[in-house]
C-alpha cells in the first residue's frame, strides 16, 4: 500500500522560490549522530541542510522530497548531492537503512494528522534500532499575530494552529504535546528538547522545538 505525499501545489510553484531559514543545531546533532552515520533528510526541500551535513562529516547524506521543482533546484545549486524526489511512501530504502533522520520544519508544512503519522512511521522503518530522529518543528506561538489568524482560520481548516499565509502556503503550528506523541508512538524514546526562536520563511521570527529521539521499538 503507497500513501501519498503530495502535500501541496504551492511547493511546485512559489514555495519552491523561497529561502529557507529553518536552522540545524550543530552542536544537538554532534552530540547525538555520530560522524559517518547515513543521514536522511526527509523534506529535503532544496537540499540546504543535506548539504551542510556533507560539509560536517556525513558524507552519506540523502535528501528526499515531495516536490519536483524544488529537488531541480537543488540539483542545480548542489551539484553531485543525493536528492530524491518522492511522492509516495514507502521509500525505496530497506528497513534499517539509516542511522538518523532529520525532519526539519516538514510537518508545519502537513497539516493532516493521518500524513504526519505516516511520515513519521516511514521513518521508524528506515532508522535502524539505536539510531536517532531528529525533529525541529513550530508549536503553537502565543504571539497577537499568530493567535489572531489561528482564530480566524480555525474553522475553515477544521484544527486550531492550521492557516494559510496571503500567497497561499497552508501551515500548522502544534501542541507541543502532539510532537512528542508522534515521535513516542512510532517507537522513538526522547532523549533530548530544545526550545530557542528561528526566523520564518516570510522573515517572522518564531518559537521552535527540538527533539531527538532514539530507536528503541
Amino acid at each position: 500500500m503507497t500513501e501519498s505525499l503530495d502535500v501541496s501545489g504551492y511547493w511546485e510553484t512559489t514555495g519552491a522560490a523561497k529561502a529557507f531559514t529553518h536552522p540545524l543545531d550543530r552542536d544537538l546533532l554532534a552530540a547525538h549522530v555520530p560522524r559517518g552515520a547515513r543521514v536522511l533528510d526527509f523534506g529535503c526541500g532544496y537540499g540546504r541542510l543535506t548539504a551542510e551535513l556533507a560539509a560536517l562529516g556525513y558524507p552519506d547524506a540523502h535528501g528526499v522530497d515531495t516536490s519536483a521543482a524544488l529537488v531541480r533546484r537543488g540539483r542545480a545549486e548542489h551539484p553531485g548531492l543525493s536528492l530524491e524526489h518522492r511522492q509516495a511512501l514507502p521509500l525505496p530504502h530497506p528497513d534499517g537503512a539509516f542511522g538518523a533522520a532529520l525532519l526539519f520544519a516538514v510537518l508545519t508544512c502537513v497539516p493532516d494528522d493521518v500524513a504526519q503519522r505516516a511520515i513519521v512511521a516511514e521513518l521508524a522503518r528506515l532508522v535502524h534500532r539505536g539510531g536517532v530522529l531528529y525533529l525541529s518543528d513550530v508549536p503553537l506561538q502565543n504571539d497577537l499575530r499568530n493567535l489572531e489568524r489561528y482564530r480566524e482560520q480555525a474553522e475553515r481548516h477544521g484544527a486550531w494552529g492550521v492557516f494559510e499565509i496571503p500567497d497561499g502556503g497552508v501551515f500548522r503550528h502544534h501542541d507541543p504535546d502532539h510532537l512528542r506523541s508522534l515521535v513516542t508512538d512510532h517507537g522513538f524514546a526522547i532523549e533530548a528538547e530544545r526550545q530557542d526562536t528561528v526566523a520564518t520563511l516570510d522573515a517572522h521570527t518564531v518559537e521552535r522545538l527540538q527533539i531527538v529521539a532514539r530507536r528503541v521499538g
